[in-house]
């Protein structure tokens, strides 16, 4: 099974609470059982096909990064070793072993915390037409991948399997969730984003900009779903940026690339992944996971 790609899971006497682009998320009682399916989506449509090992990667790279900022923040990771889940879990070991983690249940609060370091993407396509980011005003003349002097918060709302994230201005959060909770998120994500940033610049990885998911547990902001992974964030080899154009990226891009060369309207059915996109691909996610932890990565 280890080989293999998982696209859904589905266990009978497990409660299945959540299934999203990627993740399925199970009720244990007293915690949840988060697993990363090799699912990939693109222009917020889910491939017919997986990436094979992908769901270990995300899983294995979330718990290297929580180990790394859990000063910052406390988290709801108790553990991905498969010994530590209930016997109900264990008995899908050949389907959970690698890509799944015990986490605490929280409240979730509706708000992509999304960090930018760099101009790309749909931040770039804001500045383009408005010169501003979120409600934020920036300096003209900035080329697509220039390093902003400081990060800056731009979060968007947190969408439906199906729908689209929309970017939002940082009032928008505040009347949402409170200004004092706001101002939280903001502080946490921008601190998250410094460390790892630090962290992946010493592996030669920029991290372009990432998002980070937070909720509540006993009324205390705790970190929770994936952290720093491919699909969460925009890592570019640090030896061949160069600001002015778009970057090489550790990510789907070969995904998003091809899907953008053909006859495709972005909506469901996708057409279907050749061979070769998705080899490249799930290169693309282990080389990654070994540069940022030093580790081989093992499926």
């Amino acid at each position: 099974m280890s080989n293999s790609v998982v696209l859904q899971t589905d266990f009978s006497d497990l409660k299945r609470i959540s299934q999203g682009k990627v993740r399925d998320i199970y009720d244990l009682g007293d915690a949840l059982l988060m697993v990363s399916s090799d699912r990939i989506s693109a222009f917020d449509v889910i491939m017919a096909e997986g990436i094979p090992s992908k769901g270990k990667v995300l899983t294995k790279l979330t718990e290297f990064w929580l180990s790394h900022i859990s000063d910052i923040v406390p988290t709801h990771f108790i553990s991905a070793d498969i010994n530590d889940f209930p016997a109900e879990c264990r008995r899908y070991a050949d389907v959970l072993a690698g890509r799944s983690m015990l986490v605490k249940k929280a409240k979730p609060l509706p708000v992509e915390c999304i960090v930018r370091g760099y101009i790309s993407g749909s931040g770039w396509k804001d500045y383009q037409k408005t010169g501003e980011i979120c409600g934020i005003g920036l300096p003209e003349g900035l080329v697509e991948s220039a390093a902003f002097p400081e990060p800056i918060f731009t979060p968007s709302t947190k969408a439906e399997v199906g729908d689209h994230d929309e970017n939002v201005s940082f009032e928008h959060v505040c009347n949402e969730i409170g200004a004092e909770t706001a101002e939280k998120l903001k502080d946490l994500t921008i601190r998250i984003y410094k460390k790892a940033k630090e962290i992946a610049e010493a592996k030669g990885i920029i991290i372009a900009d990432t998002k980070m998911e937070f909720g509540l547990l006993d009324g205390e902001i705790i970190l929770i779903d994936e952290l720093l992974t491919p699909d969460s964030s925009r890592f570019w080899p640090q030896n061949d940026y160069a600001p002015g154009r778009s970057q090489a990226s550790y990510d789907k891009q070969f995904v998003r690339d091809y899907l953008a060369s053909l006859d495709w309207d972005k909506n469901p059915p996708p057409p279907p992944l050749p061979d070769d996109i998705i080899a490249k691909t799930k290169e693309k996610y282990i080389e990654a996971y070994e540069q940022l932890t030093g580790n081989k990565f093992e499926e």
